[in-house]
């Protein structure tokens, strides 16, 4: 699909050129009429510096990563081309992008566009809706937190505990990946934004570089921001696994304590459920309660030890 901005029914006047998963015949129209190459996915796909960004005369070819699929729970990174020349800007793009569709709204009927003015507002639109996902990963890693560290079970349990814990590491590895796609995707634009602004011909008037400085500026913030994200995310996965391993040791220590509370009582039946003939207590009246007090004292004796060790 090829979409040509301002609106009009040829590409001659157009400032941006936009395609999405374009044909052989528009690519090659494109080819013809501007003298640049169009790129193909595979090409777009490369993750090599020298192939993302390169010069070719006055025309600048650019690649970076955007993600797409942000209304979903699916996130992919979007390899996208930018083809950069005095006359027009062609962008290239095999997965709907958000950003793209919103710009395309804002300039559809815009007079004044020039190709860097369209290229800066497509990147600001992009660096705004990765601050949105950050903030939005932040509000996961909030919740995760609050319920991690300062909610309470009214009746705790391993099952219970586990399933929320389950449910909580689940949240922060979506956050996790979500956060490494857009830190992916800033570096990819940081670089693209510095080789603008060295690269680009005719030179950028003062308004378009301090536009560009913004958002290298907001990339480095935004940075930080993901960095301490991620020392979030690993503070509490650590944190969450250390919890199942407290009640998983909780329950095994229980389990110990009755198998070893157990073994008296079963040494004393043992011994008086052997069949020998010559065994005073068999003749005794009292010796099977005996026995059975026998049975009660070997228990509760470990049992109160355990408890008096603070092992219970």
């Amino acid at each position: 699909m090829l979409r040509s901005f301002p609106g009009s029914e040829t590409e001659a006047s157009a400032a941006w050129i936009d395609l999405m998963s374009p044909d052989q015949a528009e690519k090659a129209r494109i080819e013809k009429r501007y003298g640049i190459r169009i790129p193909d996915l595979d090409t777009l796909r490369e993750i090599e510096t020298s192939s993302r960004l390169r010069v070719d005369g006055h025309v600048l070819y650019m690649t970076a990563p955007l993600i797409a699929g942000t209304t979903t729970n699916h996130w992919k990174l979007a390899p996208t081309g930018f083809i950069l020349t005095p006359d027009v800007l062609v962008t290239v793009h095999y997965s709907d992008l958000a950003p793209f569709d919103a710009v395309a709204g804002q300039l559809r009927d815009s007079a004044d566009l020039t190709p860097p003015s369209v290229l800066i507002t497509l990147l600001e639109d992009v660096v705004d809706r990765a601050a949105d996902h950050l903030e939005h990963a932040s509000e996961i890693l909030s919740r995760a937190s609050q319920a991690l560290f300062f909610e309470e079970e009214a009746r705790p349990g391993l099952r219970k505990e586990t399933r929320k814990i389950r449910e909580i590491i689940r949240d922060m590895g979506q956050a996790s990946d979500r956060a490494s796609r857009v830190r992916y995707a800033f570096l990819s634009i940081g670089r693209m934004i510095s080789f603008v602004l060295d690269r680009c011909t005719p030179k950028l008037d003062e308004n378009l570089r301090e536009r560009f400085e913004s958002i290298r500026h907001d990339i480095n913030s935004l940075d930080e921001f993901e960095t301490s994200l991620g020392g979030r995310i690993q503070l509490q996965q650590d944190a969450a696994t250390a919890f199942i391993n407290i009640e998983q040791n909780d329950v095994v220590k229980v389990l110990t304590v009755a198998s070893v509370v157990g073994i008296p009582p079963v040494m004393v039946v043992g011994v008086y459920g052997m069949n020998f003939k010559l065994m005073p207590e068999l003749d005794w009246p009292l010796g099977y309660p005996f026995a059975l007090a026998l049975c009660v004292l070997s228990t509760v004796i470990p049992y109160l030890w355990f408890k008096w060790r603070g092992w219970i």
